[in-house]
């Protein structure tokens, strides 16, 4: 079976997320996007823990149900704050637990560390190597995946808070990491001329429900039937991991080098010749992940190793309208025709990924949008890089399209 999974899900109770999150809504969203399994998100969190025992029941096999038959695996997100080789480090990891007692055991291990109720991706002292070799004594099925590896602030290689190796990151323990998660400033094959030991996915780290946020980075396993210990195995081997979908790199926020207050990036090229100093305040840039994957990549752009799977670049459906019909993402005229493609078609990912031309010239689209999308298939969309916390705009001919 073919299974889309998003797996890094926030709760409303972490922070800069929306305050309408709830379970039933990131399960109305999910099915509307294509995705059929989510992570539950924060279940550390106590009251989102909660709602998580209230709302969904456990199968034998470590997945959680909605009353609607809905699958959801055990996940959370923490931040680790440390130093480490005379640097501050800040590393945020996925986590993942084979049922509701290996969870529990998670929650109690990690209250000892810190408050858990203040944030739904709460904030530890300890190194990456101390919490993977703490997690692993409890239980070996408990999964952690490094989210978003690239970002310059919480990313595992991020340039100025991360580490040039998964060695360096998590000492005796890195033979536990088996997969890095690949965010949206990089794709996979970015991170394989790391040549580092570990397959890649990809997860959405949504702070909304809404599908452009939801599924916009997401992973395609292909397994026997759903379970937690089929979808982990498949993690750790690349067996039954068919591929990624992922936003184009530069869509990301942190792609190129610059500052946003100054309104000004550039590409590592220029940065060089800049010292890495912005000219408009004369401060040190922030570094993107372009020019951190240069810094620190073991083979030449284009080097494709041996298990390397397939992923697809997309830009969210919603977004696609907005540039194709210069209107706005949120805009009446966007959402009409939103769901009247979701109507004819059943789900984002089978209009993206699926749907004949002559189906989307008959179902109403302009050429402009049909234009992005078959782009899109092909890896052919272009878009001017991100920067400094700034999304990057989808180029439509002459006019640019702002993602927000």
């Amino acid at each position: 079976m073919e299974i889309i999974a998003d797996l890094q899900i926030h709760s409303r109770f972490a922070r800069a997320t929306s305050k309408d999150i709830t379970l039933d809504n990131l399960e109305k969203y999910a099915r509307i996007k294509g995705l059929n399994l989510l992570g539950t998100g924060d279940f550390q969190h106590p009251l989102w823990n909660r709602e998580i025992k209230e709302k969904l029941k456990e199968d034998d096999k470590g997945i959680l149900w909605s009353e609607n038959r809905f699958p959801f695996i055990w996940q959370t997100e923490v931040s680790l704050m440390f130093s480490q080789g005379g640097k501050r480090r800040a590393v945020h990891l996925l986590i993942f637990a084979p049922n509701t007692k290996v969870a529990d055991k998670i929650v109690e291990y990690l209250g000892s560390k810190g408050r858990l109720d203040y944030d739904g991706r709460p904030i530890f002292g300890m190194s990456c190597e101390q919490i993977v070799k703490d997690l692993k004594d409890i239980d070996d099925k408990i999964e952690i995946v490094p989210a978003h590896c690239m970002t310059p602030w919480f990313g595992l290689y991020g340039s100025d808070s991360g580490f040039d190796s998964l060695g360096e990151c998590f000492g005796n323990q890195s033979g536990k990491i088996y997969a890095v998660e690949s965010g949206m400033s990089a794709d996979p094959s970015m991170l394989w001329r790391f040549k580092e030991s570990v397959n890649v996915v990809s997860f959405s780290d949504a702070h909304s429900f809404w599908p452009w946020r939801i599924g916009r980075e997401a992973t395609i396993f292909e397994i026997p039937e759903l379970s937690y210990d089929n979808i982990i195995n498949a993690i750790r081997t690349g067996s039954g991991l068919k591929g990624t979908i992922e936003t184009p790199p530069e869509y990301g926020k942190y792609h190129y080098d610059g500052h946003r207050n100054c309104h000004f990036s550039c590409s590592p090229e220029e940065t060089k010749k800049l010292n890495g100093i912005c000219p408009v305040c004369g401060k040190k840039m922030t570094i993107g992940v372009d020019y951190r994957v240069e810094e620190i990549a073991k083979e030449k752009n284009g080097y494709r190793p041996k298990n390397a799977r397939p992923f697809f670049k997309l830009i969210p459906l919603h977004e696609l309208i907005a540039v194709s019909y210069e209107t706005t993402m949120a805009s009446k005229k966007a959402w009409a025709l939103y769901n009247q493609l979701i109507e004819r078609f059943g789900n984002e990912f089978n209009i993206l990924l699926n749907s004949r031309e002559q189906d989307m010239v008959a179902a109403g689209m302009n050429s402009k949008l049909i234009s992005l999308i078959l782009e899109g298939r092909e890896s052919r969309i272009k878009v001017k890089p991100g920067y400094d916390g700034v999304y990057g705009q989808v180029l439509a001919g002459e006019k640019q399209g702002k993602l927000l």
